[in-house]
């Protein structure tokens, strides 16, 4: 009881500035961050538009022909904006995940992760398929018929090693292989959707602790395996991998890396109740993060400081904006639709008019394509989330003896 307690005396309060209302901590030691972002009063989904954009800013250096994106070099090249960007959507769907993860029901979570990201993206595979590779094809001046071939490097392969999230085939023919993006030397048709299979792996890992209790009744294992990976990585960044190189996915930088950012964002899930929101642990995080990106270290100490940072923001920022991406979730749209659309526009030569006119046309591509994806396909997976294997195992069983 006297925690509960301690937690409401630290409930925000509501003060008026220049016209605006937001909200305030009494002091610099705010709630938990569980409490703070309980509810849907908070900015993780203007957080999450920010960072699917950011990836759009990274995308239009190599795309637009402009080279690399420059902050790798600014990065002491651990990372690229792109890079942290991703880093920062496995923070928070780490912490997203894991909450949900706590209702105890291991069928009902799988169902409802499937629902979210699986409709959308084999509709942008079959975006690229069937919409894209045709329209380029017929462009550039060659028969449509030649188009549709059945064997390796077509729109059909394209579709069936693709479906499952792991990349097999990225590009169909030579669709905008000849466009200033070359760095793979043939054809990309989406260079963003190879991070999607590490996500569900992820998925799958929160999945297995819900199966066996293990949010609710031994959380300590969460933050064991967080442990776990960042010795790897710690291994893998100091060059001293020893006996992880023969387990092959453990040689893998960005299983490793992006596993990792995700249980960091589940341990300060299962552990919100404890984990202060705080201004001085968030100026320290943003310090850390900083000094590690620009000098070494982001991913051992920036990614913590990182994942607390972003969850800090999406507390704190002023609520006259919570109001963005909050209801309507456009950000997973805009990663899926960015790289296709640039790619697209580089073709008619939207680059030549220079990097910010071709970003500024991106970005309002993808909104628009991913307004289409959320309207016409995610809100309507999401209306099928409690049914069928979303009513749990336990219900369907009660259902299936009672058929019997």
């Amino acid at each position: 009881m006297r925690h509960r307690d301690r937690e409401s005396a630290a409930e925000p309060v509501t003060v008026e500035r220049d016209g605006a209302r937001f909200a305030r901590f009494p002091s610099a030691v705010g709630p938990s961050i569980s409490v703070a972002l309980s509810g849907r009063d908070n900015s993780l989904g203007i957080l999450r538009l920010v960072l699917a954009s950011a990836v759009i800013f990274s995308h239009a250096w190599p795309i637009g022909g402009w080279g690399a994106d420059p902050m790798a070099a600014r990065f002491d090249e651990q990372e690229n904006l792109g890079g942290i960007a991703v880093l920062g959507f496995f923070a928070i769907s780490g912490y997203l995940i894991t909450k949900s993860g706590q209702s105890g029901d291991a069928l009902r979570f799988l169902w409802h992760r499937v629902l979210r990201i699986m409709p959308a993206y084999w509709c942008v595979l079959l975006f690229a398929a069937l919409v894209l590779g045709p329209l380029w094809w017929v462009g550039e001046g060659r028969p449509l018929g030649d188009y549709w071939s059945m064997g390796p490097g077509g729109p059909l392969t394209y579709l069936t090693a693709n479906w499952d999230l792991t990349i097999r085939q990225y590009g169909i023919h030579d669709v905008f292989a000849s466009n200033p993006y070359g760095a793979s030397g043939g054809s990309v048709m989406n260079g963003s959707l190879w991070t999607l299979s590490y996500e569900f792996f992820a998925y799958l890992v929160v999945c297995v602790t819900v199966l066996f209790g293990v949010l609710t009744s031994v959380k300590v294992v969460v933050p064991v395996i967080t442990g776990l990976l960042l010795a790897v990585q710690v291994a893998l960044l100091t060059g001293a991998p020893g006996a992880l190189s023969t387990i092959p996915f453990l040689t893998d930088r960005y299983f490793v890396g992006l596993t990792l950012m995700f249980m960091i964002g589940g341990t300060i899930a299962v552990y919100g109740k404890t984990i202060p929101l705080h201004d001085g642990l968030a100026m320290l995080a943003a310090l850390v993060f900083v000094f590690s990106a620009f000098k070494g270290g982001l991913g051992i100490v920036g990614y913590p400081a990182f994942a607390y940072l972003l969850l800090y923001l999406a507390a704190r920022l002023p609520r006259r904006i919570q109001w963005i991406g909050q209801k309507n979730d456009y950000s997973y749209g805009i990663y899926l639709y960015g790289w296709p659309v640039q790619q697209t526009l580089a073709w008619l030569g939207v680059h030549e008019w220079g990097y910010v006119p071709f970003v500024v046309t991106a970005l309002i591509g993808a909104a628009g394509l991913a307004w289409l994806s959320w309207h016409g396909v995610e809100r309507w997976a999401l209306t099928i989330k409690d049914r069928g294997p979303g009513r749990g195992w336990r219900a369907l069983w009660r259902s299936a003896t009672r058929r019997a």
